[in-house]
């Protein structure tokens, strides 16, 4: 567009008629401008982080809700309505073989006439899904005596750095000092991310400082120098940033290992937890990357990002079930404020909307 507008400036000193097309051309391109960010939905701003989480959960609960208003159709329940059922849960990512179970509990309680309607279906479904993500507020690991060490991986592309950018000051508004250790020292561009994060935290008052490595400097040589500096500064807890790696390169999963074991010798029971940041967007891929990870190194807990994009936030329940690893945080959205601890019924109550429990 710029191009053509320059092209029509040497006529426009000599046609008026160019001159009158050229303004109307800028007039439409500014009333488009105008128009596009009036239409945008302003977000509404929470205070409580599970009202946010509800918020985020709206394109899988959507999907849900409405898949289920068509299965029903007149409101009657019946077993091919339960069976077209199938298709929406799977849609949601909550996995084949859950998929299965819930199905049959469903056709199980209509034979016994204890589901008739659709209001019963999502009882059933809100009780059995929080039966099968453990119920619990899972909570982090905390070392009996000095420093806490929170090792964070995941792949390039997961949010993992945004997602240490919400932890820390999630723990540092509890109180705690928080270090963070940036161990992605062949990516310039990362450590500087992290940086910026730590400059903006420590800069709204927050107790936040960073250990900050030479670029191509050994990952586990700065993990160590931080591990140091957490115990000589009596830091409450110390977080590691990792490279973004992907869980087919054997060679950097080697070295996810290695940054693990250096700072024993400071703190022996480093890493006390080990979460791995995973994109909600990325569905089934997740449960291969949460296997791949937990084969290198014992993954501790999930911290679930970008849940705010996704329509497939039954993720959760294959990943609890398959791996037994807990998801304790999600993210919500860009902001450093944008995480909530992960709490089974509240979550299920965002994919679902809030009813009843029934059995």
């Amino acid at each position: 567009m710029s191009g053509l507008f320059a092209s029509l400036l040497p006529l426009a000193a000599v046609d008026p008629l160019v001159v009158g097309i050229i303004a109307a051309a800028v007039v439409v391109v500014v009333i488009f401008v105008i128009m596009k960010k009036k239409s945008k939905p302003k977000e509404p701003v929470f205070t409580d982080p599970f009202e946010r989480l509800e918020y985020a959960l709206g394109k899988t609960r959507g999907g849900l809700l409405d898949g289920l208003k068509r299965a029903m159709g007149t409101g009657e329940l019946s077993e091919q309505v339960i069976d077209s059922l199938e298709e929406i849960l799977l849609q949601a990512d909550v996995g084949y073989d859950t998929t299965q179970a819930l199905l049959n509990g469903l056709k199980d309680g209509f034979r016994k006439g204890s589901l008739t309607d659709q209001a019963g279906v999502l009882s059933f479904l809100r009780a059995r899904l929080i039966e099968r993500l453990g119920g619990d507020l899972p909570k982090l690991a905390k070392a009996a005596s000095g420093p806490t060490v929170i090792l964070v991986c995941g792949v390039n592309g997961a949010g993992k750095t945004t997602s240490i950018a919400k932890l820390t000051r999630f723990l540092a508004e509890q109180g705690h000092r928080v270090l963070l250790c940036a161990s992605d020292t062949f990516r310039a561009a990362a450590v500087k991310q992290l940086e910026t994060w730590s400059d903006r935290l420590s800069g709204d008052s927050l107790p936040v400082e960073i250990v900050l490595g030479q670029q191509n400097q050994d990952p586990a040589a700065v993990a160590h120098d931080a591990h140091e500096k957490a115990v000589a500064k009596n830091f409450d807890y110390l977080i590691i940033d990792t490279a973004g790696r992907l869980h087919t390169d054997k060679n950097l999963m080697a070295e996810l290992e290695k940054i693990a074991r250096v700072g024993k010798k400071h703190i022996p029971e480093s890493p006390h937890e080990v979460l791995l940041v995973l994109d909600a967007t990325t569905g089934q891929n997740g449960v291969r990357q949460a296997a791949a990870f937990s084969e290198s190194i014992p993954v501790t807990g999930l911290f679930l990002a970008k849940i705010d994009g996704s329509a497939r936030g039954g993720i959760v329940v294959v990943i609890r079930e398959e791996l037994g690893i807990p998801v304790k945080f999600v993210g919500l959205g860009e902001k450093s404020t944008d995480i909530a601890p992960f709490d089974a019924p509240r979550f299920v109550d965002g994919l679902l909307g809030k009813l009843p429990t029934s059995s």
